[in-house]
C-alpha cells in the first residue's frame, strides 16, 4: 500500500479508537444505571464521569502507540491484535482511573461502571478495528491500490513468494517481474523476467515499482550491498526472504542456563501442563460442536446415502499422526465408490473426475471434514495442528524435506497454521512444514483459538478446498 494510503489508514485508526474509547464511559453509565439489565441505585450523574472521558481517550492512544498498534503492517491480520489491544486498554483503564482519582481528591466511582467501561471499550475498539482492516483488505485487493513489486531472483523461493503474493491479494502486493541471472527465464509464475539483476535500477524507474523482494538463497553481503546501492535514488522499500530451507532448519534463539547464554535451536511449547490445556480445549470443543452440529451432521449422512445408496456415508483412510502412528480419519464420503482403488493415492485437483456431484460441495465449504470431530473428542487428532497425511505421502516427504517429520510430534489437527495462510490442496509441501514447524514451536492457547476463528473466514473465501 502506497504511504499516503498508510498515513489515511493509520489516521482513520486513530479515529475510530478515540471514538470507540470515547462512548465506553457514557455507554457503561447507560448499562448500569439506564438500562433494565442491571437493578443498581444510581449514586452519581454522569456528569461525574465525564472528566475521565478525555482522560480514557488520551491514554488509549498513548498506550497503543507504545504498543506499535499504530505501526503499519503488511499482513493484515485483526485477531493477532486482540490481545494486545486487551492489555493496552487494560492499562489504559487503570491509569485512567488513578488519574482521574487524583484530579478529582474523591474516588467515588461505581467499580461495576469501571469494568464494564473496560469491556465495552475493549469490544468496541476491536469491532472498530475489525471494520477497518477489512475495508483496507478490500482496498488492496484492488489492483489500482496494490503496490507494485519487483522479485529479485527466480529460484525457488522467488517462486514461492509470487505465489503468495498472488493467491493473497489482501496483502496489497502485486508482483509486476522479475530479474534474474540468467538469460534464460523468461517467466516466474506468469510474470514477466523484465531483465537482469544488475538492470535493477533501470527497472525501478521504467516499471514504477513501489517494493523490491530480494528472494535469491546465499546471496553474498557484497552482492546485496551492490543491489541496495543501485537502488538508492528510488523511493521503494526493500525485502530479503531467506531460503525456505533456512527457515525450517534454523529456528534458533539466545536464552540462558543460570545465566550462561545458550543458543537454542529447537523448543517443543506442546509439553507439561500445556498438553492438558490443549487436550481439555479439545474436548470441550469437539464434544459441543458434535452436540450442536447433529442436526446437520444427520442431514449430511442423509443426503449422502440418498445419492449413492450402495456405498457407505463415512469414509476411512489411513492418516499418519502423533509419534508417526496410523490411525484412520474419517470423513464424509465425497468420491465414487472404490476411486481411489483405481487411481491410486494421488493429490486432490479442482476438477478432479472421482468426486461426486455432493462430494464437489461437501469439499468446497470442508464439511466432509466434521466427522473428524470425533478422532479429535477420542483423542487420534486435535482440533489445531498439522494436517495428516497418508503414509505414502509421508514416506517421500520425509526423504527430501529437512525436519518434515517432527511435524509428527505432535497430533494432526482438523486444522492448522498452514491451512489458515492458504496452504490448502496442492501447495507448497515446504512451505507447509516451515508453517507447521513454526506451530509446534510457538504453541499457546490463544493461537488454537485464533487458528480456529480464522479458519471459518478461510473455509468460506479459500479457493484451494478442491
Amino acid at each position: 500500500m502506497r504511504k499516503m494510503g498508510n498515513f489515511y489508514f493509520i489516521m482513520a485508526l486513530l479515529l475510530s479508537d478515540a471514538a470507540m474509547a470515547g462512548v465506553a464511559i457514557p455507554l457503561a453509565y447507560y448499562l448500569r444505571f439506564d438500562s433494565q439489565f442491571f437493578l443498581f441505585q444510581q449514586k452519581h450523574a454522569l456528569s461525574y464521569y465525564l472528566p475521565l472521558v478525555p482522560l480514557e481517550v488520551s491514554f488509549v492512544l498513548a498506550v497503543f502507540a507504545l504498543h506499535a498498534l499504530y505501526k503499519p503492517k503488511r499482513s493484515i491480520s485483526w485477531l493477532d491484535e486482540t490481545s494486545t489491544i486487551f492489555s493496552s486498554v487494560s492499562i489504559a483503564t487503570v491509569l485512567t482511573v488513578a488519574v482521574g482519582s487524583v484530579i478529582s481528591q474523591d474516588f467515588g466511582y461505581s467499580l461495576f461502571l469501571l469494568v464494564l467501561a473496560w469491556l465495552v471499550c475493549t469490544g468496541l475498539i476491536i469491532v472498530g478495528r475489525g471494520i477497518a482492516y477489512i475495508v483496507l483488505a478490500l482496498l488492496r485487493s484492488q489492483e489500482e491500490n496494490a503496490d507494485r513489486i519487483l522479485v529479485v531472483g527466480t529460484g525457488e523461493v522467488a517462486r514461492t513468494a509470487v505465489s503468495k503474493m498472488q493467491r493473497t491479494p489482501s496483502l496489497g502486493c502485486k508482483p509486476v517481474g522479475a530479474l534474474a541471472d540468467d538469460g534464460h527465464t523468461v517467466t516466474l509464475e506468469g510474470i514477466p523476467v523484465l531483465g537482469k539483476i544488475d538492470d535493477i535500477g533501470d527497472v525501478i524507474r521504467a516499471h514504477k515499482i513501489d517494493e523490491v523482494v530480494v528472494a535469491v538463497p546465499n546471496l553474498s553481503k557484497d552482492r546485496l550491498t551492490d543491489i541496495i546501492h543501485k537502488c538508492q535514488g528510488a523511493r521503494v522499500g526493500i525485502m530479503v526472504l531467506p531460503d525456505l530451507y533456512e527457515i525450517i532448519v534454523s529456528q534458533a534463539h539466545i536464552t540462558d542456563l543460570g545465566g550462561l547464554p545458550v543458543v537454542t535451536v529447537r523448543d517443543i511449547a506442546l509439553r507439561g501442563w500445556n498438553l492438558v490445556v490443549k487436550r481439555a480445549l479439545d474436548i470441550a470443543v469437539s464434544a459441543t460442536g458434535l452436540i450442536i452440529l447433529a442436526p446437520l451432521l444427520l442431514l449430511l449422512a442423509l443426503v449422502v446415502k440418498l445419492g449413492c445408496p450402495r456405498a457407505p456415508v463415512f469414509y476411512t483412510q489411513e492418516r499418519v499422526g502423533l509419534d508417526g502412528k496410523p490411525f484412520h480419519l474419517v470423513k464424509f464420503r465425497s468420491m465414487k465408490p472404490e476411486a481411489e482403488q483405481r487411481s491410486g493415492p494421488v493429490w486432490a485437483t479442482s476438477d478432479d473426475p472421482r468426486r461426486t456431484r455432493l462430494g464437489r460441495l461437501l469439499r468446497r465449504f470442508s464439511l466432509d471434514e466434521l466427522p473428524q470431530l470425533v478422532n479429535v473428542l477420542i483423542g487420534e487428532m486435535s482440533l489445531v495442528g498439522p494436517r495428516p497425511e497418508r503414509p505414502f505421502f509421508v514416506e517421500q516427504f520425509k526423504q527430501k524435506i529437512p525436519r518434515y517429520f517432527e511435524r509428527h510430534n505432535e497430533k494432526a489437527g482438523l486444522t492448522g497454521w498452514a491451512q489458515v495462510n492458504g496452504l490448502r490442496g496442492n501447495t507448497s509441501i515446504e512451505e507447509r512444514t516451515a508453517y507447521d514447524l513454526w506451530y509446534v514451536e510457538n504453541w499457546n492457547v490463544w493461537l488454537d483459538i485464533k487458528i480456529m476463528l480464522r479458519t471459518v473466514t478461510t473455509v468460506l473465501t479459500d479457493r484451494n478446498a478442491y
